[in-house]
């Protein structure tokens, strides 16, 4: 099957550089035991995964240019596909700790997606204290857009401990294109869409690197109306030029703690989320000893998720992102006011943006904050660099116990890409009674990670006695 990448797929693609992967990360940590006895290894995570390929058929598939750029690249068949290439196995020494494990995924983090195959990699990661287990998945930001195409931790997932059975769809990889053919195929479409000639001849004359948005806007296109609308970012140790290699860190909380606020005080669980998010930034720069003033603020592009009318297992799931800039006020001493400050902001906001549809995240059950990630960075995009601090993404997920081939989840954490001169990015899920907080960050830039991630609980701990 061959099909043409879309404009915003071809941006991504384009952006990854052996400097800056754009893979979509997640971190699953699991309870690994039932009796004394594993539940988990390489060979079933291996049947797990390739008996869920069919609902994520895109995974299967890897990218071809075509010849001369006379068109987007396109999808086609992998006609070599090996799942075992894919799905790769690690283990810490025994016992292995938290710390190890951020280590680890730091590591495979930084790690470019092979693009001459399907742009995904799980690893299976062995060796963790007390009986558990962690999955980390990585898939670039052009494979998946939460709509046509969702990640692959989103079907993988299950919410009982016997994985549900799926349908075996037989597949077998179509004949995979020579280079005459895209040539052909992409010349018989500029004949059938000559509009399309503009876009090729626009692409042959400008830089990737530059190009935002699903309309292939210019980079000082999008720039130009944002700065008029909101104005260029605040200075911030979090905008700089990054290297390769990243860092990671996490921190949990609990859930029932932000739904005590959010009644008490009458604003949203997002709210709070960026308010104890707020704190933890003032705290960080604090530690760096960074001059504030108590209009000191970092902007921060938070991606919302807006909820469709149709409910799935007894709860509403998400059918669209809106990206919205919001001023984070860290130089705010009181967390009352800080709070405060984000609930006017995020009202006043949030009818202000067109958003991203996610019209299949509605209809189909399973694990969705890994792609309501995905489509959070897709929103984010859109925004020029200069124009913000910081993105932090915010997907809500299941509050029952979910499952990977009969081992119960127990915490998990979103690996966000960092995008162009940010330092940082932070992405937030909640799930069974927890809100988990990953931050993925560049090496050089965010050696103080740590501090960082701390300074979260501390947070959710000072807003939570000076709210109740």
């Amino acid at each position: 099957m061959i099909a043409r990448l879309t404009p915003q797929d071809a941006d991504f693609f384009r952006l990854e550089s052996t400097t800056h992967p754009v893979h979509i990360g997640s971190l699953i940590v699991l309870d690994n035991t039932a009796g004394g006895e594993q539940l988990l290894d390489y060979q079933v995570l291996v049947d797990l995964v390739e008996s869920r390929l069919p609902l994520v058929p895109r995974y299967r598939r890897k990218v071809r240019e075509v010849p001369l750029s006379l068109g987007r690249p396109v999808w086609v068949d992998d006609s070599r596909f090996d799942i075992t290439y894919h799905i790769r196995r690690s283990a810490l020494p025994s016992p292995g700790n938290d710390d190890q494990l951020h280590e680890l995924v730091a590591r495979l983090g930084s790690r470019p997606l092979d693009p001459s195959r399907p742009l995904w990699e799980i690893y299976l990661i062995e060796g963790l204290a007390g009986g558990r287990c962690a999955i980390y998945t990585k898939s670039h930001a052009a494979l998946v857009d939460g709509d046509a195409a969702l990640e692959i931790g989103h079907v993988v997932a299950d919410a009982a401990e016997s994985p549900r059975e799926i349908a075996d769809d037989r597949w077998r990889p179509g004949r995979e294109p020579s280079d005459t053919d895209l040539l052909l195929g992409a010349l018989g479409h500029l004949v059938a869409q000559p509009a399309s000639a503009v876009e090729v001849l626009r692409e042959a004359g400008a830089n990737a690197a530059g190009l935002i948005g699903t309309a292939g806007r210019t980079l000082d296109t999008v720039a130009s109306a944002i700065r008029s609308a909101a104005g260029g970012a605040p200075d911030s140790p979090l905008n700089t030029r990054t290297c390769r290699q990243r860092r990671f860190a996490s921190a949990v909380t609990d859930l029932d703690d932000y739904k005590r606020i959010h009644q008490h005080v009458g604003c949203t669980i997002n709210d709070v989320v960026l308010a104890v998010l707020t704190g933890a930034l003032r705290n960080w720069l604090m530690s760096r000893n960074k001059g504030m003033t108590e209009s000191t603020v970092l902007r921060a592009v938070v991606p919302m998720s807006g909820y469709g009318t149709e409910p799935r297992a007894g709860r509403t799931l998400p059918s669209e992102i809106t990206p919205l800039l919001i001023d984070l006020p860290v130089g705010e001493p009181s967390p009352v006011m800080r709070l405060s400050h984000i609930a006017h902001a995020t009202a006043d906001d949030g009818r202000q943006r067109h958003a991203v549809r996610a019209r299949t995240l509605v209809h189909l059950a399973g694990f969705a904050p890994a792609s309501l990630h995905a489509m959070s960075v897709r929103a984010a995009s859109t925004f020029a660099d200069h124009t913000f601090n910081v993105v932090i993404t915010n997907a809500p997920g299941p509050q029952t116990a979910m499952y990977v081939g009969g081992a119960r989840m127990l915490e998990m954490y979103p690996v966000s890409p960092l995008l162009r001169n940010q330092a940082t990015s932070i992405g937030i899920s909640s799930y069974d009674g927890r809100v988990c907080y990953g931050l993925n960050a560049d090496r050089e830039a965010m050696a103080d990670i740590g501090v960082l991630a701390a300074s979260v609980p501390e947070s959710m701990e000072e807003l939570l006695g000076a709210c109740l």
